[in-house]
């Protein structure tokens, strides 16, 4: 049995969101062909992620100076304590399926919250003297995007950056594996939007059966 974190990053559901339809297509048929594979949704838009801000630079260097969690402000313990709580859900999950749209060339900035938040050192990679290692090098990861333009060839192939940060992060902490699925041209090119969803849709599905 695997655990799989289906984490989406988008305020629309999938009758708005061509990234959140190729997204559920995808998990709904994975939950049919792994049946006993636990699903956990991370709604990025619902949850609380905290920003790392001045409360948690405080709380950390309190516990590196010995301090206890007990004698954290309120404030430190809340969000020190939750940024704990998403980045040790991260690492004791086997699969990783990041929904996002590509918003101004890269994905909305809860994600990057997110992604902040699980990059822990002791956690997902550690320091060493030759340099960070990446720790979780038994999982595997899927990024579904849809993209108004074309940004997989031509001109704007260059200024794609969430996909491209996403596979960044994912060597970073040893992840062997990072696929991505696109939907993309829909804003572009109106008239084939629907062609293009559906094709999303589909692709998504038989994706699932392998990943």
């Amino acid at each position: 049995m695997a655990k799989v974190l289906y984490i989406t990053a988008h305020p629309h559901d999938e009758a708005a969101s061509f990234s959140m339809a190729a997204g559920k297509a995808f998990i709904d048929t994975y939950k049919e062909v792994n049946t006993n594979d636990e699903i956990v949704h991370i709604d990025l838009y619902k949850e609380n992620i905290p920003q790392i801000d001045v409360d948690v630079f405080s709380g950390w260097g309190k516990l590196q100076s010995g301090k206890g969690f007990d004698e954290l402000s309120v404030d430190e313990k809340a969000k020190v304590g939750r940024l704990g709580e998403l980045s040790d859900q991260f690492v004791s999950a086997d699969k990783y399926v990041f929904v996002t749209p590509l918003w101004n060339f890269s994905f909305p900035p809860v994600m990057k919250a997110y992604l902040d938040s699980v990059s822990v050192a002791g956690k997902s990679f550690k320091y060493t003297a030759e340099g960070p290692v990446g720790l979780l090098t038994d999982k595997k990861a899927l990024h579904i995007q849809a993209r108004g333009g074309i940004y997989s060839e031509g001109p704007a192939a260059a200024m794609e950056m969430g996909h491209r940060y996403l596979t960044v992060l994912m060597q970073f902490f040893g992840v062997p594996s990072l696929e991505g699925l696109f939907i993309e041209g829909h804003a572009a090119m109106p008239d084939k939007a629907q062609e293009i969803k559906e094709n999303g849709i589909a692709r998504a599905k038989d994706l699932a059966h392998t990943f």
